[in-house]
């Protein structure tokens, strides 16, 4: 039995357990602003107020008229928030952004943000096992959980399942996030919008082809004068039959969320959710020897069933405000501020490599993949106590004013953001070894105990940002600004042992040309250049566990957004992302690795999009993204001249909705969505086939007893074809997950 140090599950350690930062406000500059925001309110108060004290008694106040209405078509959105600017129109945004709106995630019945991104073709999955947080690419670029995901344009804890009950709409934001990024991954960012009070009142129930269950509640209400004040609360329960046998599990979820328009200049707003997830996990699959797909292994079959083996526990608190201060009609101001906090009890049965198997050095296979007859080694992993928090607080302020013939349109502000990671030495012991095409056996568990939980990161990003854009007359605009980035980072790898420390300071600008010849058309050219951490060394390497330094990222990207005739939106993108290339470089070392950063990688590619009406009864997304992705001069030619792991030439998706003619309230829904085949090596000797998914639903909406009621099936894999969904690798090592096969979802919606 061998002891394995570190407090990272998988790969020897397949995931990174301690990254930093992105975005938000210095503690001090951020209260100070919003104290000062406020006493201009209070003055500005008292002399309306004084001004107004005689006309106010001859005043004629008129009843409240309130007006309810539907959006035609719930599949397009205008506007996002994700890319700096509070609900700025996607047409006159120079950036790619999708937004998958509140009427997709019902139709669809999305459950966690796999079902959400199948809507966009620039998104992959990247090692998102069952039962365990999920991770994805942009533009071939993994997301760090540290700082790609947003709650309400602030950083969350992206080592969640972020529930969606409460959520207005998903931005996917592609690409390089310039100004309102801070030190992030060169993909891009998902920023989840929640739900704002509204007097609704309904709930949903739902239940699956393979038993799971669920149930949801929607209630909110506006009150008090002129309804100024007003409250919403989403709550549900879930409990979750996986495909895999032995990884069922349980969520519970709830939120609330609280407005108070103060006045017309000022307003509040308050959210807050928890989520308890707890759930069995299952490890993926390796490459035989190194070299190849498995074949004929079922998509249901639990690797390293141990009866003994625990469900992983994951419960995560999301909290913000927000102030939000009108000078008047061209200026306001803002200050907002957010904790995210997650705590993990990460157990598993795990699966990895060959080491032990007699099959695997009598073969001369490598021990970091299963054996070339299918063995593989089991392991006792228990990690109790993960613990990570983000803190942010952002202040800004925006504004228009001209000078002479130009229009300005500025942004600026401050922000701050503090990562904590608490990590235990883990239990990672070896208990026996299987077969992916032998019987399920038994082992005993390691009887060692992991260490208490200790600090292992703690972390500090402080930004000056600032933007303007520029209208040149009526055709041209030119969009200039920057981010300065400050960061700061400590680091332990035991609780005795030795702290290390980065400290890095940036400027990340962004310029942007914007040129709309006719009011429907908008043509763009950018560049962006960015800051991301180094990658965490994976433990089969020389400097096993050790940060690689942070990194320059630049992005080149022209498109073009048209508006055909105000029912259809489309889009085209054309990009290049660059960076260091990072990778275990094979050597002459002990370990016969060392993780470095050497050369480039970068990736080119074509995004086209539509997301509307193509007539009065079809609606429409549609995505496709085309993808060369390359490592260049990286010392090591094996893994030059070949795509990159994991990432699709091209990959679409495509979902319809079909307005039934004769047949009131009832729709035909379809999805489809297509991927050619991926490396699942550095070598690019090993390859998943393509695959094509086809999805299916209707919507039947009625009234029952005078209330509103929306009955939805939808069918994922309706042909249930046999793929391999995820061919991602963490930390230096290369996993495949199988994707689910035919499930069928009924929800019934009523409002009351």
């Amino acid at each position: 039995m061998k002891r394995l140090s570190g407090g990272t599950r998988g790969a020897f350690a397949p995931r990174v357990m301690a990254r930093t930062l992105a975005r938000p406000v210095g503690l001090g500059v951020g209260l100070g602003l919003g104290l000062s925001f406020m006493a201009v309110h209070s003055l500005a108060m008292a002399q309306e107020q004084a001004a107004s004290s005689t006309a106010a008694s001859d005043a004629q106040v008129l009843p409240t008229v309130t007006v309810n209405g539907t959006n035609g078509n719930g599949w397009r959105a205008r506007t996002a928030s994700v890319a700096g600017y509070d609900n700025a129109s996607l047409h006159d945004t120079p950036a790619s952004i999708t937004v998958v709106t509140r009427a997709q995630l019902d139709d669809q019945q999305a459950k966690r943000l796999s079902d959400v991104v199948r809507n966009d073709a620039s998104v992959n999955n990247d090692y998102a096992p069952v039962g365990y947080y999920e991770g994805f690419s942009i533009r071939g670029f993994a997301l760090d959980p540290a700082s790609a995901y947003r709650l309400d344009g602030l950083t969350l804890t992206g080592e969640q399942n972020v529930a969606l009950e409460n959520k207005e709409r998903v931005e996917i934001l592609k690409g390089l996030a310039g100004i309102d990024s801070g030190v992030i991954a060169p993909g891009g960012v998902v920023n989840y919008v929640s739900k704002r009070p509204e007097n609704v009142a309904s709930v949903t129930a739902g239940v699956d082809s393979r038993g799971s269950t669920s149930a949801a509640v929607d209630l909110g209400r506006r009150f008090g004068p002129d309804d100024q004040f007003g409250l919403r609360v989403n709550a549900a329960k879930e409990n979750m039959h996986s495909y895999i046998d032995g990884t069922n599990g349980r969520r519970s979820f709830g939120s609330i969320a609280a407005d108070w328009n103060i006045d017309p200049r000022a307003s509040l707003q308050l959210n807050a959710e928890f989520q308890q997830w707890i759930q069995r996990s299952a490890s993926g699959y390796q490459l035989l020897g190194g070299t190849v797909v498995p074949a004929a292994v079922s998509s249901s079959k639990l690797l390293g069933a141990q009866s003994w083996a625990k469900p992983v526990t994951t419960e995560a608190l999301n909290i913000n405000g927000r102030f939000d201060y009108a000078f008047n009609d061209n200026w306001r101001a803002y200050v907002a501020a957010g904790r995210s906090r997650t705590m993990i009890d990460d157990n598993v049965a795990f699966v990895y490599g060959c080491y032990y198997a007699a099959s695997c050095s009598a073969g001369n296979t490598s021990p970091y993949f299963f054996g070339a007859n299918g063995d593989y080694d089991v392991y006792d992993y228990r990690s109790p106590g993960e613990y990570r928090r983000n803190d942010e607080m952002r202040a800004a302020v925006d504004g228009k004013f001209t000078t002479g013939a130009l229009r300005h349109d500025v942004l600026f502000g401050t922000s701050a953001l503090h990562r904590v990671v608490h990590l235990s030495d883990a239990v990672y012991d070896y208990v026996g070894s299987e077969n992916i095409y032998g019987p399920d056996l038994e082992f005993s568990p390691s009887p060692n105990s992991p260490s208490v939980s200790y600090p292992q990161l703690d972390a500090w990003q402080y930004s000056l940002f600032a933007t303007d854009r520029v209208s040149l007359g009526e055709h041209w605009e030119v969009l200039a600004g920057g981010r300065a980035v400050f960061l700061r980072q400590k680091s332990w790898t035991s609780q005795e042992g030795p702290e290390s420390g980065t400290d890095k300071s940036a400027l990340l600008p962004q310029i942007a040309l914007v040129y709309k010849p006719v009011a429907p058309l908008s043509l763009y050219a950018s560049y962006s250049k960015d800051l991301s951490l180094g990658d965490q060394a994976p433990v089969r390497a020389s400097n096993a566990y050790s940060f690689l330094p942070p990194v320059e990222s630049h992005q080149y990207e022209i498109g073009a957004k048209y508006d055909w005739a105000n029912r259809l939106s489309l889009t085209a993108a054309v990009f290049s992302i660059t960076k260091p290339f990072e990778y275990a470089q094979p050597d002459a070392s002990e370990s016969g690795y060392t993780f470095v950063q050497h050369g480039t990688e970068r990736h080119d590619g074509v995004e086209l999009s539509a997301s509307g009406r193509v007539s009065e009864r079809v609606s429409v997304t549609a995505s496709v993204a085309a993808i060369r992705a390359r490592a260049y001069d990286s010392g090591t030619p094996a893994y030059e001249g070949h795509q990159v792991i994991n990432v699709p030439a091209l990959h679409a998706a495509l979902n319809a909705d079909w307005s039934v003619p004769g047949l009131a309230g009832f729709d035909l829904l379809g999805g489809l969505e297509y991927s050619s085949s991926r490396n699942a090596n550095e070598e690019g000797t090993a390859r998943v086939p393509g695959w094509i998914v086809v999805n299916a639903g209707a919507r039947y909406t009625t009234k029952i007893g005078g209330h509103r009621t929306v009955v939805r099936l939808w069918v994922d894999n309706l042909f249930n074809r046999y793929y391999w969904r995820d061919a991602g690798e963490q930390q230096g090592d290369a996993y495949l997950f199988l994707g689910a096969p035919r499930t069928a979802r009924l929800s019934v919606t009523y409002d009351f």
